[in-house]
């Protein structure tokens, strides 16, 4: 590879940690609540009306603790791409179905910080901050190699002791 591309991957790879550390951060903030109150987190996602009942709860349940992993790993820089894969997944499934509800016509919160009585009804706001969201970890995917996070150190580590 010649200089000039290095030098524009480790940009594009610098730009990216502030990006990684904020949508990161967004996923455990949103994590934390359907964590400490899982039963009106499930009430939220019955809302939407798309899950079959008996999957709700397991939903539920596992959404909250890969949303919180994911944000923890990825601010770390550990399986950065992995992470920034999964979020872009989660991201795009949000969006999906939150485009289905609007379609409907659902009058709801989105379930997504805080309970449906503390949150704001969703709208193409929502819409527009999902599609922010997907966007930042779009790029954090496509061009954070991980080098300044724990990836970047693993990898040191590693060709130290070859």
């Amino acid at each position: 590879m010649t200089p000039k591309k290095e030098k524009l991957k480790t940009i594009l790879a610098a730009v990216g940690v502030p990006l990684r550390v904020y949508i990161g951060a967004v996923f455990i903030a949103a994590s934390l609540f359907k964590i400490y109150e899982p039963y009106q987190f499930a009430l939220s996602v019955a809302t939407y009306q798309m899950a079959p009942l008996p999957l709700i709860n397991i939903f539920a349940l596992a959404l909250p603790w890969v949303e919180l992993v994911c944000g923890v790993l990825l601010i770390a820089g550990f399986w950065t791409r992995a992470n920034a894969l999964l979020i872009s997944a989660m991201m795009l499934m949000f969006i999906c179905v939150l485009s289905v509800a609007l379609a409907r016509g659902l009058q709801m919160s989105c379930g997504c910080f805080a309970s449906q009585d503390a949150a704001d009804e969703i709208g193409v706001h929502t819409l527009l901050r999902d599609f922010a969201w997907l966007a930042v970890s779009l790029y954090v995917l496509l061009f954070d190699d991980g080098r300044f996070g724990a990836d970047g150190l693993l990898e040191k580590w590693r060709k130290s002791h070859a």
